[in-house]
């Protein structure tokens, strides 16, 4: 029985893992538009573009609508060059759509995750083993950092590798590989960017582990304290 219940306490970690990492890109890319603004002056993406900062953030603004799924198409016309033009063509539009499908599904994924950690929480607390839970939780999120440090170690080795690895996977066209000549899109994010980006990921992620680390640290003093141990 108690093969069973680690097993399932480290499923519910993962789930937990899964959120949180959904969670931090939501953040890290959703949350603060202001992020964007402080990377376009960074790169000095305005002048690649020929665009005004208003201008270049309200496309933004449409184009995270569009993968939140708040938005049905990607036809955004503003103004460049001093004339009013649509900023996307054919094929980054088509690998939005690409985008989009994979930032719903994870969206669908943490539905999932939440669902399957509410369920193990219900299962633990039902056999009076909530305590158990919480310290697979903790020890599964120290060994995940240890795993995730890893990880970031080699993947700093070599970003650019790496990035195209990531697009290979979960991409079955080309249509990610973009020309700066032709697609604004890859003006207005360049690997510079996405670099800047997997690092705030990672420090929101890192935080949230670490938070979690604490609040199952308290809920287990407590419990202690409880029971009298």
């Amino acid at each position: 029985m108690k093969a069973i219940h680690i097993c399932a306490g480290v499923f519910c970690a993962l789930a937990l893992l899964l959120i949180l990492l959904i969670t931090s890109i939501e953040i890290a890319v959703y949350a603060d538009m202001g992020y964007f603004q402080k990377e376009y002056k960074k790169y000095n993406v305005l002048e690649k573009v020929h665009m005004q900062e208003k201008d270049l953030l309200f496309v933004t603004e449409q184009m995270m609508s569009y993968l939140k799924g708040n938005r049905q198409d990607l036809y955004i016309e503003t103004i460049i060059d001093g004339e009013k033009k649509e900023f996307f063509n054919e094929k980054e539009k088509a690998h939005m759509e690409d985008v989009r499908t994979l930032f719903l599904g994870g969206q669908l994924f943490r539905k999932i995750g939440i669902a399957v950690c509410l369920l193990m929480g219900v299962f633990f607390v039902w056999k009076n083993k909530q305590n158990l839970l919480l310290q697979i939780i903790r020890a599964s999120m120290i060994c995940f950092v240890g795993v995730v440090a890893i990880i970031a170690f080699i993947i700093s080795t070599n970003f650019s590798k790496y990035f195209t690895l990531f697009h290979k996977m979960f991409f079955s066209n080309n249509l990610w590989i973009l020309n700066p000549q032709t697609d604004r899109l890859i003006n207005i994010v360049p690997e510079p960017f996405f670099i800047d980006t997997s690092i705030r990921i990672g420090l929101i992620f890192g935080s949230m582990i670490i938070g979690v680390c604490i609040i199952c640290s308290i809920l287990l003093k407590v419990g202690k304290k409880k029971t009298g141990v």
